[in-house]
């Protein structure tokens, strides 16, 4: 599918271009959202994004967690590029994992998850669907996360729909991260 907006495939400013070597040098090509999104914006709105996924490293919450979670609301929302982006991620990162990513959308019936990992995706469910969370679902989801991890999933949603609803208003697809050699 062609994007809405036509890719800019030679960036005019020299940042840019620096922008462009940087993402081609980590993921192997420079990536759709780049050559649509990012390079139609101020260099500040890359610099906040690159910084969004350094904030995150710090979360309580474990990192697969997080991740399983963005997966889990990049399907609900049917982004299919960062669908593609977290199964590179967890291909790379966490290999361990893999069969939960894959099978994410099935975890209510899975016994691949904990009660822990279901509760965290039920909260993300929710919040995703509905825009809010039911006090039952925030109890359960209170019986296995802090305070801070519970805003932790919740800020690990909000900026999933930020990139998912950027990528969805241009028709991004994905990239094909899953299958090349230099995965995310």
């Amino acid at each position: 599918m062609q994007t809405k907006l036509s890719v800019i495939e030679k960036p005019s400013g020299i940042i840019m271009r620096f922008v462009y070597w940087m993402t081609g040098n980590q993921f192997g090509k420079v990536l759709t959202p780049v050559k649509v999104i990012y390079s139609r914006l101020p260099l500040r709105f890359s610099l906040v994004t690159q910084k969004l996924g350094k904030l995150e490293k710090s979360f309580k919450l474990p990192q697969y967690l997080a991740v399983l979670v963005r997966t889990h609301v990049a399907q609900l929302n049917t982004c299919h590029f960062c669908i593609d982006f977290a199964k590179a991620d967890v291909i790379k990162n966490f290999p361990q994992y893999q069969e939960k990513f894959f099978t994410v959308s099935e975890y209510r019936e899975s016994s691949l998850f904990d009660n822990k990992e279901r509760a965290a995706l039920r909260f993300a469910e929710e919040l995703t669907l509905h825009k809010k969370i039911s006090d039952a679902t925030f109890r359960e989801a209170q019986q296995h996360f802090t305070e801070r991890e519970l805003v932790e999933i919740a800020w690990a949603v909000m900026t999933e729909h930020t990139y998912n609803l950027m990528n969805l208003a241009f028709d991004i697809e994905s990239d094909g991260l899953c299958q090349m050699k230099k995965a995310v």
